[in-house]
């Protein structure tokens, strides 16, 4: 059987569109820029001292996103995060008096769910967040796996046991045609603030001095946390005491899973090395053959 040159390109170019084409791998393709944030991109800051709890954030993300409604939440048995519910509150009791923290997807800038990602559902959009695209989920389960926030939630069919994710989108439709987040329209105390993070920033940083004035455990969180969130808030306790990771880390099995790909872009290269090899020593004997 005579190997072509044709052939022998096609199948060249088909194993090499594996890897090149492969989303996870052009996300990788000079996205390590994105390590350290990029101050001049979109963010909100959350002041959980302004948040009253009137759950409006919770409301105004169901509504925009066609997620289903239900009554207001009562703080003592607050709705997790779910495939239908992408914003909610997490609650804390203190002194007989409830305190409330907006939660949702924190949009990092070194995301665990954009490194393990195998179909490129997850990604970087250039204006800073963590954008999602439905259409390609595989339902694997490795965001949500592998989020230090646990934020990513699956939704499973019970008839044929397919899988996908929701999460927050950061109101992607909206913030790209210079419209806040549909939660900071809504927030009517100024508990969440959106703009562009170096201004948020020095806001944030100005606002954190004036409360350590009579609150010393005050704390900007999210300004540096996995090359900075671009979901900032501002405690009035630990992190811990508002269910937040004191110092979030990306699992190392996630940092496993980002090596590994690269392992599998050498070995479909030595490959590919091993077709042309094949190739040369193929044709040398036909060429061989035919002189004879």
């Amino acid at each position: 059987m005579k190997l072509e040159r044709r052939d022998f390109l096609k199948i060249s170019a088909g194993a090499t569109g594996l890897v090149l084409l492969h989303p996870s791998n052009l996300q990788r393709v000079g996205e390590d820029a994105e390590t350290s944030a990029d101050q001049s991109k979109l963010a909100m800051l959350v002041d959980v001292s302004k948040c009253v709890g009137c759950w409006w954030c919770y409301a105004a993300c169901k509504q925009y996103n066609g997620l289903p409604q239900t009554i207001t939440p009562d703080p003592e048995e607050p709705p997790e995060l779910s495939p239908e519910t992408w914003t909610t509150l997490f609650t804390t009791r203190k002194d007989d008096k409830w305190q409330f923290r907006k939660q949702a997807c924190m949009h990092c800038t070194d995301a665990a769910c954009v490194k393990v990602c195998p179909t490129g559902a997850l990604s970087y959009n250039e204006l800073g967040f963590v954008q999602y695209e439905r259409n390609k989920c595989s339902g694997c389960g490795y965001c949500s796996e592998y989020c230090p926030f646990e934020v990513p939630q699956l939704q499973t069919n019970k008839i044929s046991g397919d899988a996908l994710m929701d999460k927050c989108t950061f109101c992607i439709d909206r913030v790209t045609n210079d419209q806040p987040t549909a939660c900071a329209e809504a927030c009517p105390t100024g508990a969440i603030k959106f703009g562009k993070r170096s201004e948020l920033l020095e806001e944030a940083n100005a606002r954190v001095e004036e409360l350590r004035k009579t609150n010393p455990d005050a704390y900007l969180y999210g300004a540096n946390e996995l090359g900075g969130l671009h979901v900032m808030y501002l405690l009035e306790e630990s992190p811990e005491v508002q269910g937040l990771p004191n110092d979030p880390q990306l699992p190392p099995a996630a940092t496993v899973h980002d090596v590994l790909q690269w392992v599998g872009v050498g070995a479909v290269g030595a490959v590919l090395a091993g077709f042309g090899l094949n190739y040369l020593v193929a044709r040398a004997r036909m060429v061989k053959e035919e002189k004879k």
